[in-house]
């Protein structure tokens, strides 16, 4: 399941020669600098996860999007859900169906594993981003607790 084509675009699994693009995508949704080392290990860890895998979105031969998808198995309902773990469009190209196939992907995957469904975790400031992921049936179904 790791490549889904059609007429205009292709998701597929990130590979080594997208580091400079996962890198500038990765700075978007950070909100800070990530070097190409960086994303490369990232890339590195990913690939050698037996629960994750991370793809992009290519169109025209160049990267518009990144998804990371991850098995998540939820002990408190004995179930497995596909979790959107990373989510992030280049500016330039969004609002042109490129997050909506990307979900659509992780869906389909979450499917295929046997999954009871998809969820995410979206930053509170990311306000536009939640009325999208809303659009696509999402809800709001609790808080996420934090201490570093």
């Amino acid at each position: 399941m790791s490549v889904i084509p059609d007429s205009a675009h292709t998701i597929r699994h990130a590979e080594p020669r997208d580091i400079s693009r996962l890198s500038q995508l990765m700075s978007e949704l950070c909100g800070h600098p990530i070097s190409a080392t960086e994303a490369a290990e990232r890339l590195a860890m990913v690939q050698h996860s037996p629960i994750d895998q991370l793809f992009v979105f290519e169109q025209d031969d160049e990267v518009k999007g990144l998804l990371g998808f991850r098995l998540r198995e939820n002990i408190e309902e004995c179930s497995r859900y596909g979790e959107i773990s990373v989510i992030v469009i280049d500016p330039l190209a969004r609002r042109q169906g490129v997050g909506q196939a990307l979900i659509a992907h992780a869906e389909t995957l979450a499917e295929h594993y046997g999954c009871k469904g998809t969820w995410l975790v979206s930053g509170l400031a990311r306000e536009e981003a939640h009325a999208f992921y809303q659009q696509l049936g999402y809800q709001i179904n609790g808080y996420r607790f934090v201490k570093e």
